[in-house]
């Protein structure tokens, strides 16, 4: 798939003019001003919000295994789900489903 050099440089200048935008939202327009408490309370949320979205496709249609489902890779996030879940320690939760992929990559392969 080849792109024309003026039609990729202009979705660069554009993604860059965009992510710009956003962040000149909250850094230059907000600025220091504080934010409603119920704003607050909703960016607290966004990581929460992003994070299944960007690992969900990665477990349920790796590239690894062409697409399919595997074992190691539900193991793993069912381990990272239920300790974050239980211990809500996020840090024990990244480190048992690494632990867990890595040794289910081990035995299953």
């Amino acid at each position: 798939m080849n792109i024309e050099t003026a039609d990729l440089w202009f979705v660069i200048i554009g993604l860059g003019l965009g992510s710009f935008g956003l962040r000149f939202v909250f850094t230059g327009l907000v600025g220091n001003r504080p934010l409603p408490p119920w704003l607050l309370r909703h960016l607290r949320y966004t990581a929460v919000a992003v994070l299944p979205g960007l690992v969900a496709p990665l477990v349920v249609w790796p590239a690894a295994t062409g697409g399919s489902l595997d074992a190691p890779r539900m193991a793993a996030a069912l381990v990272t789900l239920a300790v974050g879940y239980f211990l809500r320690n996020v840090i024990v939760a990244i480190v048992l489903g690494g632990v867990t992929l890595y040794g289910g990559l081990a035995l299953l392969g």
